[in-house]
């Protein structure tokens, strides 16, 4: 007998409905709804990206099976509902997820979506298709993925080699779309194509990315907005100051910060903004397999030069939080609790006795006044990633290390650092799923492309797959928690802090809920509309 999720998700469903159908009295059709984006997106690939400049433009060209409320602000399994998937349930021994998919459901160029375009996204994925992504930052998710086997149109069974409760989280992420079986990956870079609310129109290279309605959309009477085009600026204050004087419905996705806030609220007081976390953390990346950092006691001498609470405190006016891997409660569900987290080495507040203890790491390795480390610390070129760098350089002073900045151009800094081209950096890695197996799997898993750093233990591999079998939450945190405590002091990826950040919008904006555990799940966009 299977374990039925159907009754969770159709309780969730239908309240969803009801709220639907209550805030539909006020809901317009129509209106083009302009927003901002920060720099060209390198690809219309949601799979092979690992960034949000993709995700948050291109979302709402495609359906997941399932997907998390759009209207609910902190996502969690309860918060899963239907997508392209009708219904799912899984086999008594937990290894077995079986779809039921929906019928009628076609792709933007007119071909009947089925079962079939579920299993080559996932086969795809895993590197079994003859048509090969360019990149994959996310194959770690699908480790535990045996395979995916379809039983006529309309079903679709994901195989696991053991259980994994938690799998239907990774599904519902924005960063899990179903994918057509008869468009190459190329093609789906430059010109993707989808079952969802909008249709990509086109993308000029830091000009413009335009999308609009899709008229045969399978959810009836939506989209209710005619298009969304996103104006590319690279300049933070300049964007943020072109929605200040009303020429955007919409910022970038969180991309105002603590003081830009207070200039939007002067200047603006009538544009709604949510100050929220993100799920993305600020953090220390340094490549083990190039000398000297290929030694340990380099790496642990440039995590005790770090002073967590200055970024904080420069950078967000105090507003960020320190934390593990794991996003840190309250809005956080997994990561270690303040009292915890004290406990993990380089966390002690006594910064001065921390680079004490690293300069004399540095001394035994030869290193000093007279004969310093040259480093160089390469970063993405954008704001939020140029303005910790710069402080990171400061630290590093500290230690007997001169380090030079590196900015690459936005849309090539995944793939750099992907193949480990790079010597230290200053990353921002955002979660895409507040869970461990998302965020384990993905950047600390030996042999995944978002594991910058090549940080593989196979001791810790053991515990990652403990933890992603357990039933008991409560249990499984506790196991989290160790694990993570064991990342940071090993420097596998050293978190600096978690960010929060804002997203504002214009008043006429309806329907759009800031998701408060990631950024990445909330841009489906077909709920939202323009009253004016």
């Amino acid at each position: 007998m299977k374990r039925k999720i159907v009754a969770i998700a159709s309780a969730v469903s239908l309240i969803g409905l009801m709220l639907g159908a209550e805030a539909a009295l006020a809901q317009k059709s129509g209106g083009v709804l302009k927003a901002y984006h920060r720099g060209t997106p390198p690809s219309g690939s949601i799979h092979e990206e690992a960034t949000n400049s993709t995700l948050t433009p291109y979302m709402g060209v495609f359906n997941n099976l399932i997907m998390y409320r759009q209207d609910v602000a902190r996502n969690s399994l309860d918060t899963i509902v239907p997508d392209l998937a009708k219904s799912w349930s899984w086999s008594d021994d937990l290894t077995k997820l079986t779809f039921d998919l929906r019928s009628g459901v076609t792709w933007h160029d007119g071909k009947p979506f089925s079962a079939k375009d579920v299993q080559c996204t996932w086969d795809m994925l895993q590197g079994k298709r003859k048509a090969k992504m360019r990149k994959n930052p996310r194959k770690a998710w699908y480790k535990n993925l045996e395979k995916v086997t379809t039983d006529g149109n309309l079903k679709a069974t994901f195989h696991l080699k053991r259980p994994q409760p938690a799998f239907l989280a990774l599904l519902a992420s924005g960063y899990s779309p179903v994918y057509p079986c008869h468009v190459t990956p190329k093609k789906m870079r430059t010109h993707p194509v989808g079952t969802g609310p909008f249709k990509f129109v086109s993308l000029k290279q830091n000009e413009h990315v335009k999308f609009t309605k899709n008229q045969n959309y399978w959810k009836k009477g939506q989209p209710y907005l005619d298009g969304v085009e996103w104006t590319i600026i690279k300049s933070r204050a300049t964007r943020v100051l072109a929605f200040i004087a009303g020429k955007f419905d919409m910022t970038f996705n969180v991309d105002v910060t603590v003081p830009l806030l207070k200039e939007v609220k002067s200047q603006a007081p009538h544009a709604i903004c949510e100050l929220v976390t993100t799920n993305v953390s600020t953090n220390l990346i340094v490549n083990q397999f190039k000398p000297p950092f290929d030694n340990a006691k380099i790496r642990k001498a440039m995590v005790l030069a770090i002073d967590r609470q200055a970024f904080i405190d420069i950078l967000s006016e105090g507003q960020n939080v320190q934390g593990g891997a794991m996003m840190p409660p309250p809005q956080g569900v997994w990561g270690m609790p303040p009292e915890f987290l004290k406990t993990v080495a380089g966390y002690n507040p006594d910064i001065a006795g921390n680079r004490a203890a690293a300069r004399k790491i540095m001394e035994g390795l030869g290193y000093g006044p007279n004969k310093r480390l040259k480093v160089k610390v390469s970063t993405r070129n954008i704001a939020v990633y140029r303005d910790p760098a710069v402080i990171l350089i400061d630290h590093l002073k500290e230690i007997y290390m001169d380090a030079e900045l590196d900015t690459v151009e936005t849309s090539n800094w995944h793939a750099k650092v992907a193949r480990k081209d790079y010597m230290v950096g200053l990353n921002l890695t955002g979660i895409g799923v507040d869970d461990p197996d998302a965020n384990f799997y993905e950047n600390y898993s030996c042999g995944s492309q978002r594991n910058y750093t090549g940080y593989c233990k196979p001791e810790m591999e053991k515990l990652f797959e403990k933890q992603s079998m357990m039933t008991d939450q409560a249990a499984r945190k506790k196991l989290v928690w160790e694990i993570d405590k064991k990342l940071q002091e090993d420097a596998a990826r050293p978190m600096i802090s978690h960010g929060k950040a804002a997203q504002c919008w214009q008043p006429h904006v309806k329907g759009f809920v800031t998701h408060v555990n990631s950024l990445y799940n909330n841009w489906r966009m077909e709920d939202v509309w323009m009253d004016k």
